[in-house]
């Protein structure tokens, strides 16, 4: 919760000096950044309805909707404590080699009938071999084939000299590779790598043209200062998208049963990257359900992008209660562009279900009740 104390006139000051500075397309002070994330539950609302205004006016009522497409699944060499594929887990995932080409077109096929308008294709590991690049390259010429006009994410770990250069030549369009944490932070969240590391392959993504996507996972024990030094690390990076993810303390990692999120820290959070990020893509990604939980369409007021289906290890909302999400926030798909858009098929809340009408036949009077 948050625990700053703030009066009506200084709640106002402070939104007005944040939106003062993402107009100018400049980050709050660092106090302003700490009092965003410190103000109370209670006044909340009113820092959501301030940082609202900026993705309302960089994207409209449009959502981004997203899938991810776990190619390789554990079996990861990394101690990274938040993730369920870490070597030593107990976590009880699925555990597989690379999917075929042909098995990652299906699953494509299946995202965009929900509607996605990119697919992020993830490897664990801590980064790609040859054999990786060509398998990467292979699926991405497979989903391309029946949906040119979509666009491909890779997410493959630390990249290698001329590696982002081959996925470029390869098709992909961008290059998810998170910072997660500060970097005075990362040492209490892995060993096996360093925050430069990761820095350093944003870096060489965008050099190659591929779309450099970063962004930052929380729930793991940061402080504060934390989670503003790590939005001042990536508006250093300039990715084209944010993605927040929101940690889900899976039994068998070494943070399992860690809960420290409320509704409300993640909604100051989301709040505080669009004021820092006004006119950039930003998803919420991991954690969506388990976090947000009941305002998850006030979240949508800040970020414009989401992920729909399962996450890499975890189960996701179903689909169509994403779409239906939207729709009852006033919010639409974004729909493909280029070619093949024709193709592209975005459904409609509710399409493939019923009314979700039930005449109730339990509770009070159900075991003696005659039906009328």
């Amino acid at each position: 919760m948050g625990t700053t104390e703030t009066t009506q006139g200084s709640l106002e000051e402070l939104l007005s000096r944040c939106s003062d500075a993402a107009q100018r397309r400049e980050p709050p002070s660092r106090a302003d950044a700490l009092a965003v994330l410190g103000a109370s539950d209670e006044d909340t609302l009113a820092v959501v309805s301030a940082a609202a205004r900026f993705r309302r006016e960089s994207f409209g009522n449009t959502v981004k909707l997203n899938y991810l497409v776990n190619v390789r699944s554990g079996l990861c060499p990394e101690d990274c404590n938040y993730c369920s594929q870490r070597r030593g887990s107990e976590a009880g995932i699925l555990t597989y080699d690379n999917v075929g080409a042909d098995v990652v077109a299906e699953a494509v096929g299946r995202a965009v009938d929900s509607g996605a308008a990119r697919v992020c294709l993830v490897a664990s590991g801590r980064g790609p071999s040859e054999r990786d690049i060509e398998h990467m390259a292979e699926s991405v010429m497979a989903v391309h084939d029946v949906h040119p006009g979509l666009e491909v994410c890779a997410c493959l770990g630390i990249l290698g000299e001329g590696q982002a250069e081959q996925l470029a030549d390869a098709g992909v369009f961008a290059y998810n590779h998170n910072l997660n944490t500060s970097e005075s932070h990362y040492g209490e969240i892995c060993s096996t790598h360093g925050y430069d590391d990761r820095v350093e392959t944003v870096d060489r993504a965008r050099e190659a043209g591929l779309s450099p996507c970063s962004g930052a996972l929380f729930g793991m024990g940061e402080s504060d200062d934390d989670i503003v030094d790590v939005a001042h690390g990536l508006r250093e990076l300039a990715p084209d998208s944010v993605p927040l993810n929101f940690l889900i303390p899976i039994d068998g990692t070494p943070m399992a049963g860690r809960r420290e999120l409320t509704p409300q820290r993640c909604l100051r959070i989301l709040a505080l990257y669009r004021f820092m990020f006004p006119d950039t893509e930003i998803r919420i990604a991991g954690g969506r359900e388990v976090h947000l939980r009941s305002v998850q369409g006030l979240g949508l007021e800040l970020a414009n992008s989401i992920f729909v289906g399962d996450y890499l290890t975890t189960e996701g909302q179903d689909a169509n209660a994403d779409l239906d999400l939207l729709a009852d926030w006033g919010f639409v798909p974004l729909e493909i562009d280029g070619p093949g858009a024709a193709d592209a098929t975005v459904p409609t809340a509710r399409s493939r279900r019923d009314d979700g009408v039930r005449i109730r036949r339990r509770g009070v009077g159900a075991g003696s009740s005659s039906t009328h």
